[in-house]
């Protein structure tokens, strides 16, 4: 008699009314393809990224160091300073509006090719690969009784994620402290009690995210797959199984014709299931737990291929292409994520190239309007807020003009301002009444400097004096 194959499927998940299943580990079968391999030059292209740009330098330092305490964030050719903030919010507007358009245009895109949890956890998965074996060698080794070869393999693939992990650990404060004076520091075991906390904080969480909870994570952690229903609509491009096209299931030979069995395409041979890193089968529909990363769709248009069968029984398709609707693309969704996508970016970008090394704020003293001194003179007070941008320290001169006569007083006209500073500098304008025109005047205050490369900056602000007729 021959012995049939037996196939290792998670067994169904009887619902008890808990909030939380327990945990059964998954192993996700190595697949190949076309999105296989675009996932797999995203994880290689994104952590390269990560362990590399620390170590570049640029001008004698750190191409990105984000320096804490002396409040400097540089980013290549550019330093950032704490009051350039604003960036920060609108990149993190940037980022948002993307997540939505690219959501509503093709489902969990980020989940699948370029969430932190995803691109760590292949990682971690091809350690455990290469270490102890494929799919159905690793299911064999938990089951089998410990012995020598296997407490070596879990050691081993233990000190392998645990060094993984400290060196992404390392790699992160890296990007807060110099990244050779770190290692320095590590090496000679004097590295202070934050950066010691963190990169053992951030390593933990490597190891325990990627190495052990996995798609508990995506499931029960991680907000998006919550809330990302609400931005998906008919014409979101979605993992889905023809249903149509591949019920009902069954196993047949190859190159069998399916309709004189009265079977579908479907040959149910649950490699979908197999290769599913959340261990969902993707035939009962859309869920939640699914990351988009279409693993399914690899396997299954291999499946189809040896059998003989046309592709895209799993594919990227919408629900009104399921149904036999039309499908739009450009909605008005849709248009309107990428116009404001556009224009943020556009603006972002434009605002940095523009970007002034000098800030000047004027703030008028509210208290009195103005002062009438001795002589017929008008005086009003001002007290100023210049911020050097630069990296040098620079020596700014103010003035003031906008009206006939007008006279800047104070005693630190003159001013140098470090790099990064901020200072404060109080003045006053005095003017002739006479030439006021009306009781509120614009004027401006300028402050540029001539050492090195010329900067200059002008801001508006209001002279305020009574009208003589």
């Amino acid at each position: 008699m021959k012995k049939s194959r037996s196939v290792d499927v998670k067994p169904p998940v009887v619902d008890d009314g808990s909030f939380y299943a327990k945990h059964q580990k998954i192993y996700p079968r190595k697949v190949s393809g076309v999105f296989a391999s675009l996932r797999t030059t995203g994880v290689l292209t994104l952590l390269g990224l990560y362990y590399f740009v620390p170590w570049l330098n640029w001008d004698n330092r750190q191409a990105v160091l984000f320096d804490l305490p002396a409040r400097k964030f540089y980013v290549f050719g550019i330093t950032f300073w704490p009051q350039d903030f604003f960036y920060l919010a609108m990149l993190l507007i940037i980022a948002g509006l993307a997540l939505f358009f690219f959501t509503t245009l093709a489902g969990r895109l980020w989940c699948g090719y370029a969430c932190p949890q995803t691109v760590w956890t292949e990682i971690f998965l091809w350690f455990e690969r290469m270490i102890e074996g494929n799919r159905s060698q690793q299911i064999k080794l938990d089951k089998a009784d410990w012995d020598s070869r296997k407490l070596r393999l879990k050691v081993t693939k233990q000190i392998v994620w645990v060094l993984f992990a400290f060196w992404t650990g390392f790699t992160f404060v890296g990007y807060f402290t110099p990244i050779d004076v770190l290692g320095n520091a590590l090496l000679s075991f004097s590295t202070g009690p934050w950066e010691t906390f963190w990169i053992i904080f951030y390593g933990f969480a490597t190891y325990g995210n990627a190495g052990w909870m996995r798609e508990q994570v995506c499931i029960y952690m991680c907000p998006y797959a919550r809330f990302q229903s609400a931005m998906f609509d008919r014409d979101t491009l979605i993992i889905s199984y023809d249903g149509q096209r591949g019920d009902p299931r069954g196993s047949r030979k190859k190159g069998a014709d399916p309709s004189s069995l009265g079977l579908g395409d479907c040959i149910d041979c649950t490699l979908c299931v197999q290769v599913c890193p959340t261990g969902i089968d993707i035939r009962d529909g859309l869920q939640y737990e699914c990351i988009g990363c279409a693993a399914c769709i690899d396997v299954c248009n291999g499946v189809m291929d040896q059998m003989g069968y046309q592709k895209g029984l799993v594919r990227y398709t919408t629900e009104n292409t399921i149904e036999g609707n039309k499908t739009h693309i450009f909605r008005p969704r849709i248009v309107i994520y990428a116009l404001l996508l556009t224009a943020l970016t556009g603006l972002l970008l434009f605002l940095i190239a523009t970007r002034s090394p000098v800030e000047l704020d004027i703030m008028r003293d509210r208290n009195t309007l103005y002062r009438e001194l001795p002589g017929g003179l008008v005086e009003n007070v001002y007290t100023l807020r210049a911020i050097n941008k630069s990296n040098i320290d620079r020596i700014y001169q103010l003035s003031a003009t906008g009206l006939e006569g007008l006279e800047l007083i104070g005693k630190h006209t003159v001013v140098n301002i470090p790099a990064g500073g901020v200072t404060e500098i109080n003045v006053n304008l005095r003017l002739d009444p006479a030439v006021l025109k009306r009781p509120s005047n614009k004027i401006q205050f300028i402050l540029e400097s001539g050492d090195g490369e010329p900067v200059k900056t002008i801001q508006e602000s209001r002279f305020i004096g009574p009208v003589i007729r």
